[in-house]
């Protein structure tokens, strides 16, 4: 066994963990990842570090909340002077690689990686920012619309399903790259897909794994608008949910293309782990497997995301190296923010406290070798995008939950007797002093005006430099990937006997 693994970082998109059969659900048809939750360490309780992309995703690559990276939505530039995991590692001496999505926003779009194989499925600039300034307003080319779930259904090619087949075909070369050309420094893959993510679109093949009638509806009970707490009523209106009759059968219908999605991309990752196994690097190398943010997919009435509700907010995280770690379940609240200082310490043992800057995370390392759990562990998250009138923030900790923003009324909900989240608590003299705990968190963690100045500032200074840019001549951000095709197969560069004995893996036998 190395002493410095290989790392190989399974990301999907918009996935909750409780659409997943690791975590309960008895519909989804996920053989490649039941696998690496049968053998692995399953975190029961992940949470993102904010319910969007891109936020989340920074988060994920730096240990730090939005509030720190910057990343406040789907349009804010990840800075290049704050070190991801990739670059730490890079330190260590590991190859860092993405095949896939990671929505970088900004001119940056390597951030520590030494190679990208793929551009990303979304725009790195700014045309996605919110405006604070105007609520209520619905921006209708880039905003959630109904579209998904009117139109669930089969297609045998979509942008997505063409991006994900790239992103699983590059990820299998490089990693048969690796075993025949390299070999000595460890490597750091990340492959990262655009599904389940809707539209809730599927092939045939897939579509037809599941039938109609054993779809399941949703368990949390939708409500009439006037009901819903305030943040839910804004996405209800945002994704214009208000606009459009959905029938039960639109939501079975969408219910099965996203679990068909899930299983289409089960399949692409079985085939990067098939690789992995076939390039005799299985042994050596910890897989970890997650996503950015959860889909209410009808649960409460609600689509998509944006909400540190469960379905919304709660991602599968499971770590899988048998070898070095039994398999085991863990109940303890962790974040996506976790991953930095972990990956850090998978690379080199105590490496989470020599980072260049302090994280909000902490190193799981401890948890996957089977150190008690920490009751009183907290985790937190920020949201600071469309929907939002003002900064909202959530605290895990036990079996509690708070929900606050300066411009709504708290939610405050028991997950052990309420899993669903149906009975908002915050009002409940009974649960004065847990409100109480919590809120005093929330000023200890947070100076929320503060935040939502920052916020305000960077929104109006991106949509100024975004309408500047529409004009005249323009430079994209997007990444664009390239390949040294004179480097490739057979050239008069080579020997070619050589090249054809390099080429092989396993190599020849002598």
């Amino acid at each position: 066994m190395r002493d410095r693994p290989h790392i190989l970082v399974l990301m999907v998109d918009q996935l909750s963990a409780l659409f997943l059969r690791a975590y309960g659900h008895a519909v989804t048809k996920t053989p490649a990842i039941d696998g690496l939750a049968q053998d692995g360490v399953v975190f029961e309780n992940a949470y993102t570090p904010s319910p969007l992309c891109a936020p989340s995703r920074a988060s994920f690559m730096t240990g730090l909340l939005p509030t720190r990276t910057g990343v406040y939505d789907n349009s804010a530039e990840f800075a290049s002077s704050i070190p991801t995991f990739a670059h730490y590692l890079r330190l260590e001496g590991y190859r860092t690689c993405l095949s896939g999505k990671m929505h970088f926003v900004g001119p940056d779009q390597l951030h520590g990686f030494e190679e990208r194989l793929t551009t990303d499925v979304y725009p790195g600039d700014f045309g996605w920012t919110p405006d604070w300034s105007r609520p209520g307003e619905r921006v209708d080319w880039w905003y959630h619309n109904m579209t998904s779930v009117k139109q669930a259904g089969i297609a045998e090619v979509t942008n997505q399903l063409e991006y994900d087949d790239e992103v699983a075909f590059h990820a299998v070369r490089r990693l048969y790259d690796y075993a025949r050309y390299e070999g000595d420094d460890p490597l750091l893959l990340c492959v990262s897909f655009s599904h389940p993510h809707d539209p809730y679109v599927a092939r045939q093949r897939h579509w037809d794994l599941y039938t109609d009638d054993e779809i399941d509806l949703p368990a949390a009970p939708a409500l009439p608008q006037e009901q819903l707490d305030a943040h839910s009523r804004r996405l209800w209106t945002d994704c214009a949910i208000c606009d459009t009759e959905i029938t039960e059968k639109d939501i079975r219908a969408s219910r099965h293309g996203y679990y068909a999605s899930l299983s289409y991309v089960d399949e692409r990752i079985g085939e990067v782990l098939a690789a992995l196994g076939a390039c005799a690097l299985s042994g050596d190398t910890v897989v970890i497997f997650t996503s950015d943010h959860g889909d209410f997919l009808g649960e409460h009435g609600l689509f998509y995301k944006m909400s540190f509700r469960e379905h919304s907010a709660r991602v599968p995280l499971i770590v899988h190296a048998p070898g070095r770690f039994g398999a085991r379940r863990v109940r303890e609240p962790v974040s996506l923010a976790d991953l930095t200082p972990t990956l850090a310490d998978l690379a080199r043992p105590g490496l989470s406290d020599e980072l260049a800057l302090p994280v909000d995370g902490r190193s799981l390392v401890p948890l996957l070798e089977g150190a008690a759990e920490n009751v009183n562990a907290t985790v937190a998250g920020e949201y600071l995008a469309e929907s939002a009138l003002a900064p909202m923030v959530m605290l895990r900790r036990d079996r509690w939950k708070l929900i606050h923003t300066p411009s709504d009324p708290d939610q405050l909900f028991d997950l052990e007797s309420d899993p669903l989240e149906l009975v908002n608590l915050a009002d409940s003299t009974e649960h004065a002093s847990v409100l109480r705990e919590l809120r005093e968190e929330v000023a200890r963690r947070w100076d929320l005006d503060a935040i939502e100045r920052d916020v305000r500032q960077s929104q109006r200074a991106r949509l100024a430099v975004f309408r500047a840019l529409q004009q005249g001549a323009t430079y994209p951000w997007d990444f664009q990937p390239s390949r040294a095709a004179s480097k490739q197969y057979t050239r008069n560069t080579m020997d070619v006997a050589v090249r054809d004995q390099q080429s092989r893996f396993p190599p020849p036998t002598p």
